[in-house]
């Protein structure tokens, strides 16, 4: 939740179509950040 509230604690947008596009937006920042900080492992050799 605390990733969540880094990228803004309440939404922008009025309109509730636009709010969904907002999370939607978020969630997928928030999924590529996670990708990011996995590491790839290979074996050795």
């Amino acid at each position: 939740m605390h990733c969540v509230k880094l990228l803004g604690q309440s939404l922008m947008a009025r309109d509730f179509n636009r709010q969904v596009a907002e999370l939607h937006v978020r969630a997928a920042v928030l999924n590529r950040h996670v990708a990011l900080g996995i590491p790839i492992t290979e074996p050795a050799g």
